[in-house]
């Protein structure tokens, strides 16, 4: 939110939040369908959370997409415990050591469509885990 008014990226994610979200955990993490779940535990209330994100696997562990920015929630759960687990193509990994970087520090370990295809969404912040 800026200055009180609700930015494009605010509704897009809060639309996502509400309606997109609940129907992709259905199948996010599966075998066979590319959007991953991040599980963490909330800052303050401890409560278990399930967040769908787009992970790509590179040598040392893990880029997640920001697309919203750095500013959710969910990101800030994850900076503040140190770790989340990760539920992707079928398979659970421990993540650890979470660090926002900026897209121009690791975007050449992803391949060319996909940073064409971050850049187009205006992704500028991307966050790396140790896994």
């Amino acid at each position: 939110m800026v200055g009180g008014i609700m930015t494009l990226s605010d509704q897009l994610a809060q639309f996502n939040r509400r309606i997109t979200n609940p129907i992709v955990r259905i199948f996010a993490g599966r075998r066979l369908f590319p959007v991953a779940v991040v599980v963490h535990r909330g800052r303050t209330s401890g409560r278990r959370y399930r967040t769908p994100v787009i992970a790509f696997r590179i040598h040392d562990g893990y880029l997640i997409a920001l697309p919203y920015g750095a500013e959710r929630d969910w990101v800030k759960n994850v900076l503040s415990a140190g770790s989340c687990t990760l539920e992707r193509f079928g398979r659970r990994t421990a993540l650890t050591n979470p660090v926002l970087v900026d897209e121009s520090q690791r975007m050449a370990a992803l391949r060319w469509p996909v940073r064409k295809g971050l850049a187009l969404l205006g992704t500028r912040t991307l966050l790396q885990l140790s896994g």
